[in-house]
């Protein structure tokens, strides 16, 4: 999996948190379009969604994160 920006990082956390039903601000068209193009984000009438796959990145670096943190 190739690494994400800061900015598609925000991007797709701001995803996880819309569909939990948070208001959530606009994101960047070109980083939600990146998400797309790797599986992790898709593009409905509703606007952008997070993807089972973006849903799966974004547990596996909070893990990450706890581990780390742990040491």
């Amino acid at each position: 999996m190739p690494e994400l920006t800061s900015p598609e990082l925000s991007a797709l956390r701001n995803l996880a948190a819309k569909r939990g039903g948070e208001l959530t601000p606009f994101i960047n068209i070109a980083d939600a379009q990146r998400l797309t193009s790797l599986g992790l984000a898709r593009r409905n009438r509703q606007g952008w969604s997070i993807t089972v796959e973006g849903s799966r990145l974004l547990e596996r670096l909070g893990q990450k994160a706890a581990n780390e943190n742990s040491d």
